[in-house]
């Protein structure tokens, strides 16, 4: 079987001794843009290139304003901040994720709760979430209080798995019923849809992120996306070290923070975005013909939740149990197909083990079963 499997994957990407998780694809305006910011000397914190990227993914987002940043991390971390959520908060968010989601929170002074996910759509479960809060809440001058630690839940940040939108809508509204602020983890979902709306502009903020691995990228890179304006001025404020604008002179208002897209990192990323809506419709196929595949052998292949369509970011499948993924993951790895297994449950982590957890049940059995499958942009 892990043979067969080795070898459909090398015939979909043709010829190849080694065959990425996920890569680049530069195929448009990238060394024309970034050699216009070399050669203007802009290649820094300001520029025209930054502006436009914002612009544009704004538009593509459907959201009214977009905030560029280093990085995801750094756009998660500043989204929480300006949410409200400061040193001795909690934050709700799920296991199954990267680890910079809990940095993120972390950066604030705050600690993350872990909530169970679903197992269809991988992501935060509304009921679970619910269930929690019923149990361990208090509402306290208008702020939920975790009756077990006193302290405020300040946020819930779920994230949008491979890029398969959580239900998120359902999330959104148990927030509201408990007063917490919703900051959506988009980093993976660029072009993915949730009844039709786009990832991340569910509640105050969203974050996506550019890093080399996503769908676009910028090298390194991230965005805050909201439709509240005084948040975006904020949030471009305090990324930009909290400096009052001046054609010369130094001061700063409050701490700030380094976190600013470079131009020439945007100038990347605006002709990536040129090129997102062919991406994705080449990744659609990808995933229908591994999906084809997979169902032929009897493999559970991930496919997009109900409502929602997904841009498939990382393909997945479920395998029986943890041995078999272990095997199936050698074996790959060693014939020059990468693949990988999910990442480490958050709370199995030593700097998170003592974080307070919901019953993980789901959560659990994901991770023994994941292995996401080269998912690059066909050519």
């Amino acid at each position: 079987m892990y043979k067969g499997i080795v070898e459909f994957i090398r015939e979909t990407y043709g010829d190849r001794i080694s065959i990425p998780l996920h890569e680049p694809c530069f195929s448009g305006n990238e060394r024309e843009y970034v050699a216009d910011t070399i050669e203007s000397s802009f290649v820094s914190s300001v520029g025209e290139y930054v502006n436009r990227f914002e612009r544009d993914i704004a538009t593509f987002c459907g959201a009214k304003f977009a905030v560029a940043t280093v990085n995801g991390t750094a756009a998660l971390h500043i989204a929480l901040k300006l949410s409200g959520t400061g040193a001795g908060d909690e934050v709700l968010t799920q296991p199954l994720t990267f680890v910079a989601t809990a940095n993120a929170i972390s950066y604030t002074g705050a600690l993350p709760v872990f909530i169970d996910v679903d197992r269809d759509t991988l992501g935060l479960s509304p009921e679970k979430l619910e269930d929690f809060l019923k149990v361990n809440i208090v509402i306290r001058k208008g702020f939920a209080v975790n009756k077990k630690s006193g302290r405020r839940i300040s946020a819930c940040v779920p994230m949008h798995t491979f890029g398969h939108p959580c239900r998120i809508d359902e999330i959104a509204a148990v927030c509201r019923k408990y007063k917490i602020a919703l900051v959506e983890d988009a980093a993976e979902s660029i072009g993915s849809l949730y009844k039709g709306k786009h990832t991340g502009t569910f509640g105050k903020a969203g974050v996506l992120s550019f890093n080399g691995n996503k769908i676009i990228t910028t090298g390194g890179g991230g965005m805050i996306i909201t439709d509240d304006a005084n948040f975006a001025k904020k949030a471009k404020h305090i990324t930009t070290t909290a400096k009052i604008p001046h054609k010369w002179e130094y001061v700063h208002d409050e701490t700030g923070y380094n976190y600013r897209l470079p131009n020439i990192n945007a100038a990347l990323g605006c002709a990536q975005l040129e090129k997102l809506k062919g991406f994705l419709v080449k990744k659609r196929l990808l995933a229908d013909t591994y999906a084809t595949y997979f169902k032929s052998i009897g493999i559970p292949f991930v496919l997009e939740p109900e409502y929602a369509r997904s841009n498939y970011w990382l393909n997945a499948i479920l395998l029986k149990n943890r041995a078999e993924r272990n095997k199936f993951l050698e074996y790959s790895n060693s014939n020059g197909v990468m693949t990988r297994p999910a990442w480490r449950l958050m709370n199995k982590l030593r700097m998170y083990k003592s974080c307070q957890c919901g019953n993980l049940e789901n959560a659990n059995w994901l991770e023994d079963r994941i292995v996401n499958i080269p998912s690059s942009v066909t050519k």
